[in-house]
């Protein structure tokens, strides 16, 4: 149902389901299967937003196509590359039902790459001990998997999308869930959105830095929005920097994200500025065996450049000039000919890299069914901590938001279908409505915009918070972002324009986001150690004490951070 009154739009829903990508599409399709009328919304275009469309190369699945495997395998790789910090049942349940959601998709026309066999074709990745990899080629298959997604969920009559809806506040009556309130972006029109249970599938917060793979909607407010309303995450600290990020020479066409899938399949060298491999020196192989994990090579290139070992445009180089370009042509196929109109020759020079911030381990605790702890609120994919733990392992993040997402929608249905129909209360719907309108024109005129203090943000988060930690910059931070959030956000200038108001988007993203890059800041002071995506400069050893979840919820408006033991 959908009403206007007192120019605000009214929905009513079983399920709300919050972003558009892989996550967000399977809770929509698993809640309906399950019985639930769905709402599905999206701050972009849904099914076109998001991560997923942006994910390049591998899915881990342990189907054993390519070689003997099992999902008991594949749970110890993704234990080892946990460091110790994995919630093992959330990183069982991935394992386990990722097969079942790999052949889900073949059943809905995503065309994985088969062997001459007829098998479908799978692949080493980093940190795995099996060819466990599938995909459809080595730089799309994210983009097939949000396509078939998308054909599915425009089939499905039980699912409303609503695309350009931007979510300010959670609405919650004593402690439960009573929906969501946001506005469009279109219009800056207040939305209230009454739903028996919310699923939360908004990704991390990788656009809080600098460099970064992820689209520009990837801010940190799910983690915020949750926290609000009452959540605690776990393990924010951990995020994990992509290493082969592009750098140099200038490149249009084609993600940052492109090296990493073609050294994989080529066995690209990397190389310091010296033109020496280097991993040899981290104990890892160099040469073209692609083995070695992302903390790890992360570390290395770091360590590189900061002993004045690195390229000219402060990355290492990474060079297929020792292939033919015969291979080249066969591996690459159309791609080539963008690289070959960036003027990048791979027969004859190296690129340039550099890690980039690219995924969050860490998100809101959840348990096997995704709930939160808030009745009435779950969360799934990237924004759903603990199965990752320290270092996510490489492959896992597709089948992650897809067995977690039909997870969220089957156990949301549930719940909302024992709940017994709640009157919406205005009341506690009515001041998230009020500070949208209260916002929309705030100041206007000459003065520092949402735009601005992101850049900032961005900086800080970048030199401060970033791939090595130390207590001084992490302090600075620290104190930064809570002043960013407490004073300097009431005093930025948001424009009146009501016809997609950029600046009414960024600040309420910078309202909640602020909330998430202060917890991730706070949590890596705390855990005074390195391990994993998180890496210390003061405190550069791995210590067994500290082999804990840290776990962050908010009181009387302050962020308390506690240490608990792992759950097994």
């Amino acid at each position: 149902m959908a009403d206007k009154h007192n120019n605000v739009n009214h929905i009513e829903t079983d399920v709300l389901v919050v972003g558009g990508g892989a996550a967000g599409m399977f809770a929509a399709i698993s809640a309906t299967r399950n019985g639930a009328k769905v709402l599905l919304i999206d701050k972009n275009v849904v099914g076109r937003g998001g991560a997923t469309i942006m994910a390049q190369m591998t899915c881990a699945s342990a189907l054993g196509e390519e070689e003997p495997d099992s999902p008991d395998q594949h749970l110890i790789d993704t234990l080892e590359a946990g460091r110790g910090l994995c919630n093992e049942k959330l990183s069982a349940l991935l394992c386990e039902n990722s097969p079942e959601r790999i052949r889900e998709l073949e059943d809905w026309k995503v065309q994985w790459v088969r062997q001459e066999n007829g098998k479908i074709r799978q692949v080493i990745a980093p940190g795995h001990s099996r060819r466990r990899c599938v995909y459809v080629d080595f730089l799309r298959t994210g983009a097939a998997i949000a396509a078939a997604l998308r054909n599915q969920i425009s089939r499905n009559d039980a699912i409303r999308k609503l695309s350009n809806v931007s979510l300010t506040d959670l609405v919650t009556h004593d402690g439960e869930i009573l929906g969501a309130v946001g506005f469009e972006v279109s219009t800056a029109t207040p939305v209230t959105i009454q739903s028996s249970a919310v699923i939360l599938c908004l990704g991390g917060m990788t656009k809080m830095f600098r460099r970064t793979t992820a689209p520009n909607n990837i801010a940190g407010e799910g983690l915020g929005l949750a926290l609000r309303a009452g959540a605690k995450i776990v393990d924010i600290e951990f995020l994990q920097f992509y290493p082969n990020g592009h750098m140099a020479p200038r490149m249009v066409g084609l993600d940052p994200t492109t090296w990493e899938p073609t050294r994989v399949k080529l066995g690209g060298r990397l190389l310091n500025g010296r033109g020496e491999e280097f991993l040899n020196n981290y104990g890892e192989n160099s040469g073209e065996k692609y083995d070695t994990a992302r903390d790890t090579l992360t570390h290395a290139m770091y360590k590189e450049v900061k002993s004045g070992r690195g390229s000219p445009h402060g990355g290492v180089f990474l060079s297929f000039q020792h292939i033919e370009q015969t291979a080249l042509e066969n591996a690459l196929g159309p791609a080539l000919e963008i690289f070959h109109r960036n003027n990048i020759d791979l027969t004859k020079q190296a690129v340039e890299v550099y890690p980039i911030a690219h995924y969050q381990m860490g998100g809101i605790e959840v348990n096997t069914d995704m709930e939160t702890g808030v009745p009435g609120l779950y969360a799934a994919g990237e924004i759903a901590g603990g199965a990752n733990g320290a270092n996510r392992l490489s492959g896992n993040a597709l089948p992650e938001a897809m067995v977690f997402g039909e997870r969220a929608g089957e156990a949301a249905t549930k719940f909302a279908a024992k709940r017994s129909k709640r009157r919406w209360n205005k009341t506690s719907a009515g001041h998230h409505v009020e500070l949208i309108k209260g916002i929309l024109g705030k100041d206007v005129g000459e003065g520092y915009s949402p735009a601005s203090l992101y850049g900032d943000l961005k900086e800080l988060m970048w030199t401060k918070v970033g791939m090595f930690r130390n207590e001084k910059d992490l302090s600075e931070a620290n104190t930064k972002i809570r002043a960013m959030r407490l004073n300097e956000l009431q005093n930025l200038v948001v424009s009146s324009e009501t016809i997609h108001n950029m600046s009414l988007v960024e600040w309420f993203e910078l309202r909640n986001g602020l909330l998430a890059a202060e917890a991730l800041t706070l949590a890596a002071l705390n855990r005074r150690e390195s391990r994993g995506a998180h890496q210390r400069d003061d405190f550069p050893e791995t210590l067994d004490n500290y082999q804990l979840s840290q776990k962050i919820m908010l009181e009387d408006g302050k962020l308390v951070s506690s240490l608990m033991e792992v759950p097994t």
